[in-house]
């Protein structure tokens, strides 16, 4: 992947790396989806084992864990939805050029 450029936004990324679903719908069978069949396995395991690691200590990540297995999701669907998270919060960190902080930046009012 080495250069973000190529990618317009977060979603493009996770496509990329698998973390994306795709529809597979037939017919009148509608808004049943699965993971891609073409995706950057690396990127996959890279992002799947970060979440694997963040959701093992307290703090924000962990929350976001428990709660998508309190929605109903099994450990492999709540770990795969963190991993999505931290593809955002990592392409909002390259987009504004900013360093990772647990505390939401602070706006600015007129």
């Amino acid at each position: 992947t080495g250069d973000l450029s190529g990618y317009r936004d977060a979603g493009r990324l996770a496509s990329h790396a698998g973390l994306a679903p795709v529809p597979r719908d037939s017919g009148r069978r509608t808004g049943n989806y699965h993971r891609p069949q073409r995706y950057n396995r690396r990127l996959r395991w890279l992002f799947y084992m970060s979440a694997q690691t963040a959701m093992m200590r307290p703090g924000p990540p962990r929350d976001y864990y428990l709660k998508k297995r309190g929605e109903g999701l099994v450990h492999a669907q709540a770990l795969l939805s963190l991993a999505r998270r931290r593809v955002d919060v990592l392409w909002a960190m390259l987009r504004d050029k900013r360093l990772f902080t647990s505390a939401p930046p602070a706006t600015q009012t007129a």
